[in-house]
């Protein structure tokens, strides 16, 4: 069953509460198994350097890189986002956020900020996405525990392997066009969301549903112009249980907008 979630520019509001210093509820709505998901919590953790940036005087308004160590999962509800601006500068800033709970630090960023050219023309070295059009691909049902989807409609390109009817020999990859179902149209912050809600690639290479990401380092590169985005999500190596794993997200332009890579650690099927 579907629920109407809580859009995400109020799942992911900050607010001060002291010098440096900003409080965010979590919310279950961004959840998978029941833990905030890394890519929800990075729009959480960019938006406090983002406000800490303007606090310093700081002429930027997006975050151009969001490096992230997810040293202990969250949980749902109040959390305090301690900040350090590194330095404040003409082009861009750098600021350093730790999320805790209690009395303990769960998840540290360093995010530089900058503001993106409208009219910036981008030059793209490589072959961009080749996923199926939009009306070639499927919904499919929702899988349990990845509650985040609540908030987006996901279709996914049946050219790759259908690991939820069990295909599971690979590749590692999935590519889906999503767009947000509550709180409107992808922008320069919710975007990073977007880097980290698909199903883990390694799905269709036979692991278990259980990826925690170690490390998630993503890049914004411009506003989304469209409300749909494509996503391909691969696999790039596996090794002594854990996984590298990259994202690209373009806009119905093709223009790339946004991209990351994670280590993550991963189980597999016994006989996979």
């Amino acid at each position: 069953m579907s629920f109407a979630a809580t859009p995400i520019a109020d799942a992911i509001a900050v607010e001060p509460v002291g010098e440096n210093r900003y409080r965010a509820e979590l919310s279950d709505d961004y959840t998978v198994l029941g833990y905030p998901n890394g890519g929800y919590l990075q729009c959480v953790l960019a938006n406090a350097a983002i406000a800490a940036a303007s606090d310093d005087g700081a002429p930027h308004i997006h975050a151009s890189s969001v490096a992230t160590n997810f040293i202990k999962s969250p949980t749902v509800g109040p959390v305090m986002l301690s900040t350090k601006v590194r330095r404040i500068g003409r082009g861009v800033s750098f600021v350093a956020v730790a999320l805790s709970q209690g009395e303990d630090v769960l998840t540290e960023s360093l995010v530089t900020v900058s503001t993106f050219s409208e009219s910036s023309q981008q030059r793209y070295l490589s072959d961009g996405i080749a996923i199926a059009p939009l009306d070639s691909c499927q919904t499919v049902a929702p899988f349990e525990g990845f509650r985040l989807h609540d908030s987006l409609e996901v279709r996914y390109d049946l050219s790759m392997p259908k690991w939820w009817e069990g295909e599971v020999e690979g590749p590692g990859e999935i590519r889906a066009w999503m767009r947000l179902t509550e709180g409107g149209q992808w922008n320069a912050l919710n975007v990073l969301f977007a880097t980290d809600c698909l199903p883990p690639a390694t799905l269709s290479l036979g692991s278990t549903g259980w990826v925690p990401t170690l490390q998630l380092t993503s890049y914004l590169r411009r506003v989304p112009s469209s409300d749909w985005v494509a996503v391909r999500q691969w696999i790039r190596s596996i090794a002594d249980g854990v996984a590298e794993e990259h994202c690209e997200v373009f806009d119905e332009s093709g223009e790339l907008v946004a991209s990351a890579t994670q280590i993550a650690l991963v189980r597999f099927t016994q006989g996979s």
